[in-house]
């Protein structure tokens, strides 16, 4: 082991690339359609969204390492899902990546032109949106073209500048904060911010590559999963103190825009760059994620399964698809249930039927495992039920 393993947690840089990996991940284009919807339920009713939502995905994280670690074989998550789950476990767990990781890049391709625009206005590159989000597709899907190294050095890197900018914006916004924005809690409205808070928390295709990164020190993977899961919860957490508390009601579906009136417009360009940054880590992961599930799990070629990754979404976002928050929303509800239920039933099967013995083990327990299924088929039917207009909220 060498001398910069031996120093311990922060030093060690398998960990800090399985951690960015997974960060990277989840904190992606669902970051900013929160501080909306917490606007519209309430601040302390998104906190309690953020909370309890961010817990159920960090125990279903645990779950799905384990069952990796069960398994000699390597595989995507519709791999897992076959081994554990047989043929129908494989057919779900394939529309959960494909729609939503679809879902996922096309609201990074509507954000990330829209937010360049914004940041070159009125200079030598102040193109339109659409000519910044095929700019942004182009050097991405080159980026995930070339694997796995690429994509881990970039995420480590924008963790850290996320971070860095999220430090940033909160000292400029903190004392324009307006406590009344930040004290309202109406349960009634619990379920207003669930589905774009839970494609938020989506981020369980990266576990794999977080499984490679650690390599042969697997021992690893549950601190790198506790504390990839936990950074979520804390960055939204503040980010929606900050922008919620400044902008209250104005806050907008970009979460930026309702800044301009409050605060100094250099705090909105740094907003911007930090949403362009969570954009690209999690454009990174997921775009890769999906093509070597083409690519392991269904056995295509590299060229191909790299353009079904990529090139679908671009030619929805292409076709006219732009209502971000609706995205978040009915993605994040259907595919987050979905996913959360698959992940259970593997996890149980994988106990009984996993043919190599785990690094770390967290014991199946009904209870827990039955309160995870029915919120996760609750929220699935309630977001339906809301798209078709039968519910009034």
């Amino acid at each position: 082991m060498s001398p910069v393993i031996k120093k311990g947690f922060f030093m060690n840089r398998k960990l800090l690339e399985a951690i960015a990996t997974l960060t990277g991940c989840i904190i992606g284009a669902g970051i900013l359609g929160i501080p909306y919807v917490v606007s519209k339920a309430g601040f302390l009713t998104g906190l309690l969204n953020i909370l309890i939502i961010g817990i159920l995905f960090l125990i279903v994280h645990l779950y799905l390492g384990e069952v990796l670690l069960r398994t000699r074989e390597t595989h995507q998550l519709t791999g897992y899902a076959k081994k554990y789950l047989g043929n129908n476990g494989k057919i779900f767990m394939t529309l959960y990546m494909i729609f939503a990781i679809y879902g996922a890049i096309t609201a990074y391709l509507i954000m990330s032109g829209e937010f360049l625009s914004e940041l070159f206005a009125g200079t030598i590159l102040g193109f339109t949106p659409l000519v910044f989000s095929i700019v942004v597709f182009s050097v991405v899907s080159l980026m995930v073209y070339f694997g796995l190294n690429v994509v881990e050095r970039s995420e480590l890197a924008m963790m850290f500048l996320l971070l860095g900018i999220l430090s940033l914006l909160a000292f400029i916004c903190i004392p324009n904060i307006n406590l009344v924005n930040l004290n309202e809690l109406q349960m009634k409205k619990f379920f207003i911010p669930y589905g774009v808070v839970l494609f938020a928390f989506l981020g369980e295709v990266a576990l794999p590559e977080m499984l490679e990164e650690v390599n042969n020190e697997k021992k690893l993977l549950k601190k790198a999963i506790i504390i990839g899961s936990l950074i979520p919860i804390i960055v939204y957490i503040i980010f929606s103190f900050l922008i919620v508390g400044v902008s209250g009601g104005s806050t907008t579906e970009n979460a930026f825009g309702g800044l301009v009136n409050f605060v100094n417009p250099i705090a909105v360009k740094i907003g911007l760059l930090m949403g362009l940054t969570t954009i690209l880590t999690s454009f990174l992961a997921l775009g890769l994620a999906l093509k070597e599930m083409y690519i392991y799990d269904f056995k295509l070629n590299k060229n191909l399964a790299w353009f079904l990754a990529l090139f679908i979404p671009f030619l929805l976002f292409l076709l006219g698809i732009k209502n971000f928050i609706e995205i978040l929303s009915i993605t994040g509800a259907v595919t987050g249930g979905i996913v959360g239920i698959l992940i259970v039933f593997m996890h149980r099967k994988a106990i009984k039927l996993g043919d190599k013995k785990p690094e770390f083990q967290i014991r199946s327990n009904t209870f827990i495992d039955t309160i995870l299924v029915l919120l996760f088929i609750f929220g699935i039917v309630y977001q339906v039920l809301d798209v078709l207009g039968i519910l009034a909220i």
